[in-house]
């Protein structure tokens, strides 16, 4: 029998039972929530409250696997089973099939730390695009305001309202005035630098 502090003596009945429970684990990989439930004994678990307990988690996380100890030929074809009869769909969420508790703990480490290297990636190539979205308008900025009489506002508002430098040199004047709240002037600077090759021969880029 074995004893806790605080807790009534337990019967080998009693502690098969606790070993048959499913346990829980949540893990926070760089802000990306990856939740488990370990089923240790499949043979001696309640499967109704099982499936109960599963669909709120399921519910609760994007990020949720099933990990379970099936030994025996038995055990893998009742969970089968149960999987049919409760309508599960296959990969909602993931069933990980293990042998034993060891291997059941490997599986979750691994599977959490992948989640997490495949989060931190993300954030990587998010930042990367982010910064080469800053670069290229950095560029663009430094290209419109080479011409005569354009800043860097003037330069910002062609790239909300008419876009890339390709557009701007095949818009007309009329257009510029119609889409932007530039100055005729301005207007009339900018359709003949794309025009005249005194302006786009010797553009001037600071």
């Amino acid at each position: 029998m074995v004893f806790g502090r605080g807790l009534k003596p337990r019967t080998n009945e009693s502690r098969k039972k606790a070993l048959s429970m499913s346990k829980d684990f949540i893990f926070n990989c760089g802000g990306l929530s990856v939740a488990f439930m370990f089923v240790t004994n499949w043979g001696g678990i309640d499967t109704a409250s099982f499936f109960r307990k599963f669909q709120k988690l399921k519910e609760q996380f994007a990020n949720f696997y099933v990990v379970i100890t099936l030994p025996t030929r038995e055990q893998n074809d009742a969970l089968i089973y149960s999987y049919i009869k409760y309508g599960m769909q296959p990969g909602r969420p993931t069933f990980v099939p293990v042998r034993d508790l060891e291997m059941g703990f490997e599986k979750i480490m691994k599977i959490a730390h992948a989640r997490g290297a495949c989060k931190r990636q993300d954030a990587l190539a998010k930042i990367k695009a982010e910064e080469k979205s800053v670069q290229a308008m950095e560029i663009y900025v430094q290209v419109v305001t080479s011409i005569p009489g354009v800043d860097s506002h003037d330069a910002n508002v062609l790239n909300q309202t008419i876009g890339s430098i390709e557009a701007i040199a095949k818009s007309s004047k009329e257009y510029i005035l119609e889409t932007t709240d530039l100055s005729p002037t301005t207007a009339e600077t900018i359709t003949s630098f794309f025009r005249d090759p005194k302006f786009y021969l010797a553009p001037k880029i600071g």
